[in-house]
């Protein structure tokens, strides 16, 4: 399971929450109302980044050291580093597992008898595509 541990710069802003940038991740930015909501927001973005960049077959960059400077010049003096760790198996795994609608096309007849029948045309779909795929009970 792939857990990555990345500095994140808090920065107050206006509304009394924090934004969350990543030095590491450019376009990994986030916000929160508090410290509390900003902390899990954070995880969640870089989780769901990482996952983006695993998924495309991006490079993973390294993670700066917290002693570096990572604040940026125009952020608020209050501003802090701390390290956000983040995994990004579950972030797949929903992903990957979720719903997908699909349209399907059968005669009237049969959708009559397979409905009086009670048969789930979800389950049996997903039934026949793995049998025709060979899969036997396999989880992306």
């Amino acid at each position: 399971m792939a857990k990555y541990i990345y500095p994140a710069v808090f920065d107050p802003n206006e509304n009394g929450g924090y934004t969350v940038t990543f030095p590491d991740l450019p376009g990994c930015v986030t916000e929160g109302d508090n410290l509390d909501d900003a902390l899990l927001m954070a995880a969640e973005a870089m989780a769901l980044h990482l996952y983006g960049m695993e998924r495309d077959g991006d490079p993973i960059p390294a993670a700066s050291k917290v002693g570096d400077h990572l604040i940026p010049d125009d952020a608020e003096p209050s501003a802090f580093v701390t390290l956000i760790q983040a995994r990004t198996e579950p972030i797949r795994d929903e992903l990957q597992n979720r719903a997908v609608k699909k349209t399907l096309t059968i005669p009237q007849w049969l959708n009559e008898e397979a409905e009086e029948a009670g048969i789930n045309f979800s389950q049996l779909l997903q039934y026949a595509i793995k049998e025709k795929l060979g899969i036997v009970d396999k989880r992306p």
